[in-house]
């Protein structure tokens, strides 16, 4: 079973985690913007394995977005957006269903506040929030998809790690 220090400690080390892979990522102009990649974003499926482990996965992508080139607005839309899909991502039924949330969430308040930092409320937003929307849903999906959900299932296989699931969240077939 965890203990609470137990949890601190894994959420600092997500934070940490989190932040250091978008720096990674934002070196290599890959962290911010429509067309972002981050790997990061990988690490926004463990609330689906490690339930408790949110603040962790919205602490490292707020200390990240406070660096991003679109200020205080992507500091409270994008760490937001991370937050809401922590959250949703711990709820998850399903394994294949834990990157979801993130993908969509990115597409929606990405989408919208990148559109809206370029062109505000004119009758440019809509089509510039779909293009956004698809752009960084397609980066969500391959950070989340692409890099989480393998990441799930190896976690799964650690034995030090497994004790620390729920059991209904283990997903391993019993031993015959």
């Amino acid at each position: 079973m965890r203990s609470k220090t137990y949890l601190l400690a894994l959420n600092g080390v997500i934070a940490a985690a989190y932040a250091a892979l978008t720096l990674v990522a934002a070196a290599l102009n890959l962290a911010y913007g429509p067309v972002q990649f981050r790997f990061s974003e990988a690490l926004t499926v463990l609330p689906f394995l490690f339930p408790g482990t949110w603040p962790g996965v919205f602490v490292g992508c707020l200390v990240a977005n406070l660096l991003s080139p679109y200020g205080p607005l992507d500091a409270v839309l994008g760490s937001a957006g991370t937050l809401v899909a922590a959250l949703l991502t711990q709820k998850a039924p399903k394994t294949w269903l834990a990157p979801l949330p993130p993908v969509v969430c990115g597409m929606v308040l990405l989408g919208g506040m990148l559109a809206w930092y370029e062109v505000g409320f004119s009758d440019q937003f809509l089509p510039l929030f779909a293009a956004n929307a698809l752009w960084v849903g397609i980066g969500q999906a391959v950070s989340c998809y692409g890099l989480g959900l393998p990441l799930l299932r190896a976690l799964r296989k650690v034995s030090y790690f497994r004790r620390f699931i729920p059991e209904d969240r283990r997903g391993l077939r019993p031993a015959a």
